[in-house]
């Protein structure tokens, strides 16, 4: 273990020495150097978190798929995002930039003798129990993330943006990064916004990062992979991720915006009334109602310009609610 974390060590101070380094310094920019150290460590973990994705679900959606296609190129597109989200720094570029804002603010109430009670201020023994900490940071995080997808989906303009996600008609584990870059920024605000918040240290951040992600990368996966009855109400899979993008969402008054929006834990669906599960797998996607959105469905850059066309429709509009597709 201890080999493993010397290699990655010594391949993010080379990589840092010979290419981020002399850039920054040469824009002008050596104020960010300790950003830009952190940002390589992100790009490794994302490439390892990639080939880890890569080697258990392509198995499992060649041997056990939910669907078969006779081609795949719907497909490359998500190949496209998941690689410029791996490789991007968006979660941590938000953090980094919005931790001076935290400081300054908690700077502040502090010498106005207010002190904001952070996690460990209500259970001091987390500092003793890394373990434990990350756990709940897990929970509550995994809280906010169930609010702010469910958000995605009530709000018009949002489903604007989010909407990009649900428009892959052959979803497989690449399309857990399928998002229009301003969603994509949103989510990083109000993910780093919240870690922030509760005081997730920046080691654990990247953690919780990676073990949501992960857990995504699998939900979406083109599988038949069942966690049994019990287990598909204890974690988020394949089965019960399918549904929240069902082609055809189940007629009935609370899922007009849609189901099953955990990420990681189905109990939050389960206690909201948005939990959906039946025995068959359902086709996904979105019924597109013009020309312009059926030739985005499988364009990068059609989508970028489809979400901002949307998007501007919709702040148009005095329609506060958008039902799900």
């Amino acid at each position: 273990m201890q080999f493993v974390t010397d290699l990655f060590v010594s391949a993010q101070g080379r990589l840092f020495d010979s290419l981020v380094q002399p850039v920054l310094f040469a824009l002008g920019l050596g104020g960010f150097v300790e950003m830009g150290f952190e940002g390589i460590e992100f790009v490794l973990l994302g490439l390892i978190e990639l080939a880890i994705a890569y080697t258990l679900m392509r198995p499992l959606e060649a041997w056990w798929p939910a669907e078969r296609w006779a081609q795949r190129r719907a497909v490359r597109v998500d190949v496209i995002y998941t690689v410029l989200n791996r490789l991007g720094v968006v979660p941590l570029a938000v953090f980094a930039l919005l931790a001076p804002v935290f400081l300054g603010v908690d700077g502040w109430l502090r010498f106005h003798d207010i002190i904001p009670r952070q996690l460990e201020d209500w259970l001091p023994a987390l500092d003793y129990h890394p373990l434990a900490s990350f756990l709940i940071y897990l929970v509550i995080l995994d809280f906010a993330e169930y609010w702010r997808h469910r958000l995605s989906h009530t709000f018009r303009w949002w489903w604007a943006l989010h909407g990009i996600h649900h428009s892959q008609r052959q979803m497989s584990f690449w399309t857990d990064s399928r998002n229009h870059l301003l969603d994509d920024l949103i989510a990083g605000v109000w993910f780093a916004s919240l870690s922030l918040l509760i005081g997730v240290p920046p080691g654990q951040f990247i953690g919780l990062l990676i073990v949501l992600r992960l857990v995504e990368n699998l939900s979406h996966a083109n599988t038949r992979l069942s966690f049994g009855r019990l287990g598909d109400h204890l974690v988020v899979g394949p089965r019960y991720h399918r549904w929240h993008h069902a082609l055809d969402l189940p007629a009935e008054p609370r899922f007009a915006c849609g189901c099953n929006f955990a990420i990681l834990l189905p109990v939050w669906d389960l206690l909201f009334g948005t939990l959906y599960l039946a025995p068959q797998l359902p086709p996904t996607g979105i019924h597109e109602t013009t020309t312009q959105e059926i030739n985005a469905r499988d364009d990068f850059w059609a989508q970028q310009k489809l979400g901002l066309v949307l998007l501007w429709r919709a702040l148009g509009t005095r329609a506060g609610k958008q039902p799900s597709a």
